[in-house]
């Protein structure tokens, strides 16, 4: 599975800010554009389908599984969640670099398919500040619980990403995710010119 530009990650806990440090990073970064993922979750107030997600019933969500239409796709909680491969495509294919903000278990699949894609996790600073966070969304208590719970399982698997950013100051974090794409970007730069140096070599 081959995809034209870089793929970034951006993954964490629910809660953590990721929606919020993926908005802004794409004022600040004009050649990075966010895939809009597939959910079968209900929408919550502000949310606009097409922009947040795409806002689609379990059972067209079991259609796409179907037809291999994701490169990944995860069940948190009672919901699913899932990156059409064709977001993907139409944003690279545009010369843009993917920013997915995806969850933990849909960026373990991702970095299995796509090895060079760049993992980002995001921590809050304390596991008592998520929960404020949390508490502060208008969903119901067993909700809340459940996620909290899945954030301890989740925050374990951090060492397992390239890079993480706690989330303690929000434009401190963008500002550290900016320098990361950055970074990345000029290895793969550095690459392409050591092919190009190669092949003239070969051709003296």
């Amino acid at each position: 599975m081959n995809f034209k530009n870089s793929l970034f990650i951006i993954s964490g806990p629910s809660g953590v800010g990721k929606t919020t440090i993926a908005r802004l990073l794409l004022k600040k970064v004009p050649s990075l554009k966010k895939t809009v993922s597939c959910t079968t979750r209900e929408k919550r107030p502000g949310e606009v389908d097409g922009r947040d997600y795409h806002f689609i019933s379990p059972r067209e969500f079991q259609q796409l599984i179907a037809k291999g239409a994701f490169l990944e796709w995860a069940r948190v909680l009672d919901d699913f969640y899932g990156t059409l491969k064709s977001e993907v495509r139409k944003i690279t294919r545009a010369g843009h670099d993917a920013l997915l903000c995806i969850d933990v278990q849909g960026a373990e699949q991702v970095k299995e398919k796509l090895p060079s894609a760049c993992s980002i996790f995001i921590l809050p600073p304390s596991y008592s500040e998520l929960k404020l966070r949390m508490g502060k969304r208008k969903e119901k208590e067993e909700i809340i619980l459940k996620r909290l719970k899945l954030a301890r399982k989740e925050i374990k698997k951090v060492y397992n990403y390239d890079y993480y950013v706690v989330n303690d100051e929000l434009n401190k974090a963008v500002k550290l995710i900016q320098y990361i794409i950055y970074a990345q970007r000029a290895k793969v730069e550095r690459h392409i010119i050591k092919e190009v140096v190669r092949n003239v070599l070969c051709e003296l």
